[in-house]
């Protein structure tokens, strides 16, 4: 391409990436937003833990098929009316969310009560999994959108660039949430009714705390009833906002804003221009029977176990076994998410500037990093500094972050920009099946055999994840067929 199109190219693929990062980020508002609104809901209505436990492992393995199907879709839909689909889609379950209890005395006619809290569970169960379906039409139209506007030398690092988006949607929208929990709901601290309801509802978690903490725990509950509704309310409109800009910023191809496609890459099928027969025996060759693919999604499996550990569980092992104040353990672990970051910009950086795109090399080193600081924190004693708790968790999640963001990469550059959706399809439910062990798995292990037993099996999974991605380590950069060396686009 001449210079004026390089120069339009740069531009169209830095909006592509910055238009997906935010696009990306506001679906985790309305997503990563019901656990903030667990508490109230258990206050007033008296939901167990148990039961949105349940739940959310079953949205979880729900989402990662949905991460499948979507993945295969989003290699031969345009990915900007994907995003907007699905987006759209949770925009309006999440004020349906809002209106649960609403609709619960609706159908059945009573505003509390066995038969009201059986239908706002139900309720609640549907529209999770209508919303986690749908929540699948996320990372795949970006990842279609980013590949083909950057070139696999390039992907690594722009694409560990994009994956901040995960944690930037994930630490505004519990700041967010966390501020209206506090600071929005009716105030019925003098309602002896609804007093001696959250009385009742919440006896099971008071009874084990100080009774200072307990009455301030009740009274906070008391102060704002009804606040777990605008957790849903709000992020849906910011969602609206978001939809609006999806549409106004992102396009599909170069080719769709009159710009050639990437050089330099071949991928023996023309875009847009095969047969579904052609398409299909292409994907059983670069993904379904790819066993690259297949390790990498072993290998994530237990990335996300680890990770998964941390976020679900990170809060209530630090309360319990470590004895900091929530405040703090929030903290710690939103501080794991920042460095996690900084983490996977780096890896992403040292993949493609000194190992030639092979972010294989750069995920093992990483792995290695992940053993030592979780095996370190899990041997510092309960009496341990918090400060240097929070350090020594915040470099675990550095390096962790790192094969989180790369794995999906690697797919990427091997099954080419043509299936590289469909591949992270597969990679995305395989490890989505880690809810399993990181939920119900770690929480059964913790109720039995105590935290410690936690933490030898986070241990041990890094391991079996390391091993895996080792098997890799001399493995080419990419699948692509290289024309002569042509240039690639900048």
């Amino acid at each position: 391409m001449d210079a004026e199109q390089a120069k339009r190219f740069k531009y169209w693929q830095w909006r592509t990436i910055i238009g997906t990062m935010i696009g990306y980020a506001i679906f985790y508002f309305v997503r990563k937003n019901f656990s903030f609104a667990i508490p109230g809901l258990t206050a007033e209505y008296g939901i167990s833990k148990t039961t949105f436990g349940v739940i959310m492992t079953l949205v979880g393995l729900i989402y990662g098929f949905s991460k499948f199907v979507n993945g295969v879709l989003a290699d031969r839909t345009n990915g900007r009316w994907h995003m907007v689909t699905g987006l759209s889609v949770c925009t309006v379950v999440n004020i349906l969310f809002g209106c649960g209890a609403i609709i619960s005395a609706w159908l059945t006619g009573a505003d509390y009560g066995p038969k009201f809290i059986h239908t706002l569970v139900v309720l609640f169960g549907v529209l999770l999994i209508v919303n986690n379906m749908f929540q699948g039409c996320g990372f795949p139209p970006c990842n279609r959108l980013i590949t083909h506007w950057v070139p696999p030398k390039e992907l690594a690092t722009k694409m560990s660039i994009w994956n901040a988006s995960h944690s930037i949607g994930a630490f505004i929208i519990a700041v967010l949430c966390g501020y209206i929990m506090g600071h929005t709901g009716r105030d019925m601290t003098g309602d002896p009714v609804m007093r001696e309801r959250i009385l009742s509802n919440t006896a099971e978690i008071t009874e084990k705390m100080d009774p200072a903490a307990a009455e301030t725990y009740v009274n906070s509950a008391l102060q704002h009833v009804g606040a777990w509704q605008w957790t849903f309310w709000i992020p849906a409109a910011i969602a609206i906002l978001g939809i609006i800009f999806i549409i106004v910023t992102l396009r599909d191809t170069p080719k769709s804003v009159g710009l050639p496609e990437l050089e330099g890459t071949k991928t023996q099928l023309d875009d847009g221009h095969d047969s579904s027969a052609e398409f299909k025996a292409f994907l059983r060759k670069k993904v379904f029977l790819n066993p690259m693919i297949w390790a990498l999604a072993v290998a994530d499996f237990f990335v996300y176990v680890v990770r998964f550990a941390v976020l679900d569980w990170g809060p209530t092992f630090l309360q319990e076994s470590r004895g900091l104040s929530a405040s703090m353990a929030g903290w710690t672990v939103a501080i794991f998410e920042l460095f996690g970051i900084t983490g996977m910009l780096l890896a992403g950086w040292i993949s493609d500037r000194f190992l030639g795109g092979r972010s294989q090399r750069t995920c093992v080193i990483c792995m290695a990093g992940v053993i030592l600081f979780i095996s370190l924190f899990f041997a510092l004693p309960a009496s341990t500094n918090p400060t240097i708790l929070l350090l020594i968790l915040a470099a675990a999640g550095f390096f962790l972050y790192g094969p989180q963001a790369l794995i999906g990469v690697i797919a990427s550059n091997h099954a080419t920009k043509k299936a590289a959706s469909t591949a992270n399809g597969v990679i995305g439910m395989v490890s989505y099946v880690s809810v399993v062990v990181s939920g119900v798995g770690f929480g059964f292990i913790s109720d039995h055999f105590g935290w410690r037993w936690v933490f030898i099996t986070m241990i041990a999974m890094a391991v079996i994840g390391l091993l895996v991605l080792l098997t890799m380590w001399n493995t080419k950069s990419d699948g692509y067929e290289h024309d002569e060396e042509a240039p690639e686009a900048n």
